[in-house]
């Protein structure tokens, strides 16, 4: 028999995350970068577009002292407006199927981050499977096919050499990537990603385990909690988790091809690298996967150390509590709905804080040679996330064992 309601409910959580969170934060995210890199090389950015009635024929756009806040809506209708050039020496049908296959992966692997706790009852996560990390690793991997393709099917040797860099760079740090996570997965004992967060809210994050476990809103029970929460073992077992944290997020900036590790469309060599032959909509494709693996990887990072969409302080069962007021009969579904949107809030502020994070490093620090990339990624960071596995066991085996 079909389940109506599960269908309903995973559309509208899809429409929910990918139409009205994800695809705009990934246009806004384009905004805050040019701001913040005009703040770091002491420029302006882009501080006029308003509302864009300039696009519909209007002489002027309205500003409201919106300081640019239009410009992703003028650079999206921009894409859409651009003429669709295909040049006369491509492979027609691989040089249209990449700018897909660049995108979709990262779309896909949000389906299975717990982006939210609950609402009315309704788990916050598209699709709840056991083994969701797993899921992550396996489809994001994916978009670098799409990369390889366009720059070969551009049958140029810019974006061909750019095709090139990306698959080795992948193989290269997909290993250290997949490694680091698993000293996280002996402390959680699971993968299932929404379990991972309901640990953390009951034991403190895993990157910050210094939040108290269980808060109380009685003082004379702080002492207690704190002295739970800075004892011997969550110090030793902090050692590991924080080489984790690392070497996941150095990784991660080489997964999504971000500066210091972006060789595969490097302008100072590669004109662009692999897009370079993409114009109009089809590089809006690429542009646009890229930040996605971004809102993606930080996903993946808030969920596993970050404690997800847990706010520390928060009194436990706080979907039935609401600030001590009695509700009315009829209003008990209040406390579950004002949580659960203040929860997707939660997560997805964390999520913003990573990609500033990724766009103050791209704007800081120097690319790598070729060369380099290669040899941090195989005689670093490959061999420091094996060591911190073995560590991390180790440890482990001390505590249970005393």
């Amino acid at each position: 028999m079909i389940d109506w309601a599960l269908i309903g409910f995973s559309l509208a959580k899809t429409i929910g995350v990918i139409f009205l969170i994800v695809l705009p934060m990934v246009s806004y995210t384009v905004y805050a970068e040019r701001r913040v890199s005009a703040a770091i090389q002491d420029r302006v950015g882009p501080n006029r577009t308003g509302i864009p009635l300039s696009l519909i024929g209007f002489k002027s756009d309205i500003q409201l002292g919106l300081g640019g806040l239009g410009q992703p809506i003028a650079d999206a209708v921009k894409f859409i407006l651009k003429e669709d050039f295909t040049p006369a020496h491509v492979n027609k049908f691989y040089y249209w199927l990449a700018p897909g296959l660049a995108m979709i992966p990262s779309l896909m692997a949000l389906s299975v981050i717990p982006f939210g706790s609950s609402i009315l009852g309704v788990p916050m996560v598209i699709v709840d499977v056991n083994v969701g990390i797993l899921f992550v690793f396996a489809v994001a991997s994916l978009s670098v096919y799409g990369i390889v393709i366009g720059g070969w099917a551009s049958n140029s040797k810019y974006p061909f050499l750019g095709g090139v860099r990306s698959s080795a760079q992948m193989i290269s740090y997909e290993l250290s990537l997949g490694l680091s996570v698993i000293p996280a997965f002996l402390v959680f004992g699971q993968m299932n990603l929404s379990e991972i967060v309901l640990w953390q809210r009951d034991n403190g994050w895993l990157l910050s385990p210094f939040w108290l476990e269980r808060w109380s809103w009685n003082p004379a029970e702080w002492v207690g909690i704190l002295s739970q929460s800075f004892d011997l073992q969550r110090l030793l077992l902090w050692i590991p988790i924080l080489i984790s944290a690392g070497v996941f997020m150095i990784a991660l900036f080489a997964e999504t091809n971000r500066l210091p590790f972006d060789l595969p469309e490097s302008e100072t060599e590669l004109v662009a690298g692999y897009h370079t032959e993409y114009s109009s909509m089809k590089f809006a494709l690429f542009f646009l996967g890229e930040y996605c693996a971004m809102i993606a990887g930080s996903a993946v990072f808030v969920t596993l150390f970050l404690g997800g969409w847990t706010l520390p302080f928060i009194p436990d069962g706080s979907a039935t509590w609401f600030f001590g007021i009695s509700l009315p009969t009829g209003w008990e579904w209040l406390p579950s709905v004002f949580w659960g949107f203040i929860n997707i809030a939660v997560f997805f502020a964390k999520v913003a804080l990573l990609l500033f994070l990724f766009i103050w490093v791209r704007w800081t620090l120097p690319r790598f040679r070729y060369d380099q990339l290669m040899k941090l990624g195989w005689v670093v960071m490959f061999e420091v996330a094996l060591a911190n596995i073995v560590l991390a066991a180790l440890i482990l085996a001390f505590i249970r064992t005393t």
